[in-house]
């Protein structure tokens, strides 16, 4: 095994929102908690805390508590901030839920996770009321933030002036949030975690990452997804930082954001750093606040990360976790920039971590110096999932007997416990930092009356960014063309998880057991691309 090289953090016992703003000072509740990016409007620690307090209280009014799951589906805004940490503070459990969803996947989702209240805002409202009725949810239980007839509102809550409940639950157990993962293959599964988890990962990451309260903080990742969840709402609430949100990735606004608000701390995903290192408009804009850029979701490569850090003159660091992890377990931490750009940096504390064979699955050796062989990565700490919802085979699966999380991907560590990322067993698609199951689309694409057989990978684009690509086997006589094949999913699907590429074939490689061997596709795609 091998642990981080920071020593043992302590991990209090308390309540996400205990330890957030539990111990806010006079001045610290002075300070700006968000800003708008888009107006700039923004609300101080005190005015968020007193936001939080008041939907809890309304909720709990309204019998919401520990048992009761809460879908939210609502882009990046001051509001998704008070709501969420208000849900949390009633005792209840959040399911976050990604804003491009289709109505159908926000109804899986729903009825997966039992959720009985849905909050969204105006914008999505169609989509979202009518999966929420298909799952049973009725219109006084669909708060629209922003305002809607026949729904309450957010003004509605906060204007309900009723204390903040007296819960008692036991961080350790008690399911916090629900974001939905596709693990390592198959499709999205509840990830159940706790108060203790979420706190965890804070503490684990908070000095390594090394946001401070003069910090203002572009928050352009969604916070639906567990990387914005930690890392942005929570961690930087912690530090006592600003956030900035982003309500819609547009490359403009993103520029015009930093620099108007003087953006000094930006966390990324890698197809930004693309357009940051090669866009000429970046040239337009004054974007010397930022002093540091971190990137996860998805790998880094290395010479795009030089890029990025020479064209803006600031440090880039990289992670690596998963939804399973809360997310964070490896980073280039803030005072280590001797690691490699390439490298996901180092492991947090309280972590163990081991690499076993894939071949055989023995323990890879860490060497005395050097690299180690590959292997899959390993994780355990406090951190770790409680486990799937309602899924036990695929908690087994995942965590073994001994609390490690298997990963799914295959990595190396040097002797000074640096760990780089050089491949993936799971067949899970990331595009964009999204994940994306081969399996769901390959369900969907038989549905076609054209298509006889299917297969889908991650393959690499232009910039070498992960997207998703189709093999398809067409009935006899077939003339369905490729782009009547990617127009056919994308009516069907959430944009992130559209086909980009289509290739036709007279039949897809599967083992004696009738799996897919996606392994061969790949091993075609490298062929092809030599």
């Amino acid at each position: 095994m091998f642990t981080s090289p920071y020593a043992p953090v302590e991990i209090p016992v308390q309540s996400i929102f205990d330890y957030l703003f539990g111990d806010l000072t006079d001045a610290e509740l002075d300070r700006t908690a968000v800003i708008d990016g888009a107006s700039g409007a923004s609300i101080s620690y005190r005015t968020l805390v007193d936001q939080i307090n008041r939907v809890a209280g309304a909720l709990a009014a309204d019998g919401v508590g520990p048992g009761t799951v809460i879908g939210l589906l609502c882009p990046n805004t001051p509001e998704f901030t008070a709501v969420f940490h208000g849900i949390l503070r009633s005792g209840a459990t959040v399911t976050t839920i990604n804003s491009l969803y289709t109505p159908d996947d926000i109804q899986r989702q729903l009825d997966d996770s039992g959720a009985t209240w849905l909050v969204t805002v105006s914008p999505l409202l169609a989509g979202a009321r009518a999966a929420a009725h298909a799952a049973g949810i009725s219109n006084e239980n669909i708060i629209v933030l922003d305002g809607e007839a026949g729904h309450p509102s957010l003004a509605d809550l906060l204007q309900a002036d009723a204390a903040a409940p007296v819960i008692s639950i036991d961080p350790a157990t008690h399911v916090a949030v629900l974001p939905y993962s596709s693990g390592t293959t198959a499709a999205p599964k509840g990830v159940m975690l706790s108060h203790r988890n979420l706190v965890a990962n804070v503490q684990q990451a908070r000095d390594l990452i090394g946001v401070v309260p003069d910090d203002k903080v572009l928050a352009l990742l969604p916070f639906y997804h567990i990387y914005g969840m930690t890392v942005l709402l929570n961690l930087a609430f912690k530090q006592r930082a600003a956030l900035v949100t982003m309500a819609k990735f547009d490359f403009v606004e993103f520029l015009r954001m930093i620099q108007d608000h003087r953006c000094s701390y930006v966390f990324i995903a890698p197809p930004i750093a693309v357009a940051v290192a090669k866009h000429p408009l970046v040239e337009q804009y004054d974007l010397s606040s930022v002093h540091t850029i971190l990137s996860g979701a998805a790998p880094l490569d290395g010479a795009l990360a030089a890029a990025v850090a020479t064209r803006l003159d600031c440090r880039i660091l990289q992670g690596y976790g998963m939804t399973e992890v809360s997310p964070v377990s490896h980073l280039i931490p803030i005072d280590a920039l001797h690691l490699s750009r390439a490298s996901v940096g180092v492991t947090v504390p309280n972590m163990d971590c081991k690499l076993v064979s894939t071949e055989t699955g023995e323990e890879i050796v860490v060497p005395e110096s050097g690299v180690s062989e590959p292997g899959e990565l390993l994780v355990r700490g406090p951190n770790v999932m409680l486990g799937y919802l309602n899924n036990e085979q695929a908690t087994r699966e995942t965590i073994d007997a001994d609390g490690f999380l298997h990963t799914g991907d295959i990595a190396t560590v040097s002797a000074q416990g640096e760990v780089t990322i050089v491949d993936r067993s799971k067949e899970l698609i990331k595009y964009k930092g999204y994940q994306i199951a081969p399996a769901e689309l390959e369900a969907l694409l038989l549905t076609h009356p054209e298509i006889a057989d299917a297969a889908v990978i991650g393959v690499a684009d232009a910039d070498g960014q992960e997207i998703p690509k189709a093999y398809v086997v067409v009935v006899p006589e077939s003339a369905v063309t490729a782009e009547e094949v990617m127009a056919y999913v994308t009516e069907r699907v959430a944009p992130h998880k559209k086909v980009r590429a289509v290739e036709f074939i007279d039949a897809i490689p599967k083992s004696a057991s009738g799996k897919i061997l996606r392994k061969d596709l790949r091993a075609q795609e490298r062929a092809a691309a030599q």
